[in-house]
């Protein structure tokens, strides 16, 4: 298993390199970094503009070439993703902006996926009941709503809640309050209000899509050969569907992990936004709006890390849940 591992993450690692090599290559020819300088009065010297092209890596008089096979040694042998437009080091704002990211994407993913599958699994045992009608509609209304529009709706009964109690209780706008005490119990419950929101937006749109498949998923498995022979053994009928029937169903909710984790990304994207959490999402979207190339690199770069670890994560479920891929 530990070869079988290994071979994939070799895999996502080459993929990793050549998506974040793509994206420079597609930022560089799109985007022009020197045109706000260009558009300033009185306009610099040229000769200022050409020095601040060559400090960020995107002097358009050295070939493209050139300039991604140096971009890309840099980052191999030294660790270094050049210089933004902001004329800060892009390591640094991917090491401060990715922690803020982490926070929503790791808490929002993994309890979406857990409450997802339980519902899944529940709506299939319980077919066609009152049970799985009402999951079922949920998720379709929850699936269908733009992740932007439930924000603003949790938003706005947050903002009722808060009116109805005469107290500012839950809190939305910010990692955390500026007012935030020093002590650590205090400062932990200020960052868990604002949490609260954007984390239960991804929550809700990541568990309304695990319990579709997941239930699709269970029906397959609810009439097959090895669930009768396990009843027919003297195993009660909730014994035989979680020992053989949701251990087989699951395995492909672990490769659908893998994929819809950047939809997720995307959705989270928005959320920071909104939510005025300034995270690798505003960050990307910033560089887009700034003609920064070296940003855009490394926004691609840290969402292709978290796509490389949830496949090897959604490898090593499978491998767990299927021992034949282990040989």
């Amino acid at each position: 298993m530990a070869l079988y591992l290994i071979r994939r993450v070799i895999n996502y690692l080459i993929l990793t390199a050549v998506a974040t090599s793509l994206a420079y290559l597609l930022a560089s020819v799109g985007l022009n970094p020197a045109q706000p300088e260009q558009q300033r009065h009185p306009r610099p010297p040229q000769i200022v503009i050409d020095h601040l092209l060559d400090r960020w890596g995107a002097n358009p008089h050295v070939p493209l070439i050139e300039r991604v096979w140096v971009w890309f040694s840099n980052i191999l042998f030294h660790g270094d993703f050049g210089i933004s437009v902001q004329n800060q080091p892009v390591v640094t704002l991917l090491t401060t902006r990715a922690g803020v990211s982490l926070q929503l994407l790791l808490i929002g993913s993994i309890i979406g996926a857990i409450l997802g599958v339980v519902l899944g699994v529940w709506g299939a045992v319980r077919q066609y009941k009152p049970s799985d009608q009402i999951v079922t509609y949920a998720s379709f209304v929850i699936y269908a709503t733009p992740v932007i529009v439930m924000a603003i709706l949790l938003m706005v009964l947050a903002t009722g809640f808060n009116q109805a109690v005469g107290t500012q209780i839950i809190t939305f706008s910010g990692q955390y309050s500026a007012d935030a005490p020093a002590a650590f119990w205090p400062q932990l419950g200020d960052r868990l209000v604002h949490l609260l929101l954007p984390t239960t937006v991804l929550i809700l749109t990541s568990a309304a899509s695990y319990s579709r498949y997941q239930r699709n998923a269970m029906l397959d498995v609810l009439g097959a050969d090895y669930i009768r022979t396990a009843r027919a053994k003297g195993r009660t009928r909730n014994s035989a569907l979680i020992r053989h029937g949701v251990r087989v169903a699951l395995i492909p909710m672990s490769t659908f992990f893998a994929y819809s984790f950047g939809t997720l990304v995307t959705g989270s994207t928005l959320l920071e936004i909104i939510f005025s959490w300034h995270g690798m999402g505003e960050q990307a979207i910033q560089s887009i709006q700034q003609n920064d190339i070296n940003g855009v690199a490394g926004a691609t770069f840290f969402v292709a890390i978290l796509i490389l670890c949830s496949s090897t994560l959604s490898e090593v479920l499978y491998a767990a849940l299927d021992p034949r891929v282990r040989r």
